[in-house]
Parts: structure tokens; sequence; C-alpha cells
């Protein structure tokens, strides 16, 4: 990767559209928790996302290999996918990139008060 795909984004436009395609190729239930997965994983994001790619990759190969054993999705994930993606976030109760901006401000506002 070099300066100008890392500045733009454009490497992780590449492989989100790679994951995309694989996705395409699960059966219907993988790609619907496929969405799910991606939906509950993004907000556990650092600034740029790029710390989610090897997440992201893994869990598509976990669910590539459950669906080529003939598994179903629940026997794989569980009933609870944002558990699931909590776990992969780090340890539950993972904070949000919000919850990491609040906490930011909050110290940079006790700073100035003298706290």
């Amino acid at each position: 990767m070099n300066f100008w795909e890392k500045i733009t984004g454009s490497d992780m436009t590449k492989e989100m559209k790679a994951f995309e395609a694989r996705a395409k190729k699960l059966p219907a239930e993988y790609q619907t928790a496929w969405e799910k997965i991606n939906a509950n994983l993004w907000p556990h994001s650092d600034f740029t996302g790029r710390n989610l790619m090897p997440i992201l990759d893994g869990v598509l190969g976990l669910l590539e290999e459950a669906a080529a054993d003939g598994q179903n999705v629940q026997e794989v994930l569980g009933d609870d996918i944002k558990g699931f993606c909590l776990a992969l976030a780090g340890i539950d109760g993972a904070k949000s990139y919000r919850d990491k901006w609040r906490e930011q401000l909050n110290n940079n506002i006790a700073k100035k008060l003298g706290k």
C-alpha cells in the first residue's frame, strides 16, 4: 500500500469490495449474518477502520468454511450476533468510537478546569 492509498482509503475500498464479492457467494442466511456483523462491528473501529480489516477477513473466512461444511449459521455464530461482534471487538462492552471521543472530550475539559 502506498502513501496515496493510505491517505484516500482506496486500499480499504478495494478490500471491502473483495469482501462483498466473497460474501455474495455465500448462502442467503450467511449473507444476512455478514450484513449484521458488518453493521455491529463498524462502531468499534478506530478513526480509519483499518483495525477491522483483519477481523472482517477472519469472520468471512469462518463463514465460508462453515457454509462449505454445511453448518447452520446459528451453529456457528449463535443467536446473539451483537454479542459475537462485541467479543470480536474486544471484551464485552467494548467502547465504540463515540465512547472514545466522549472520554477524550471529558478528559480535555477536566484538564482545562484543573481537575
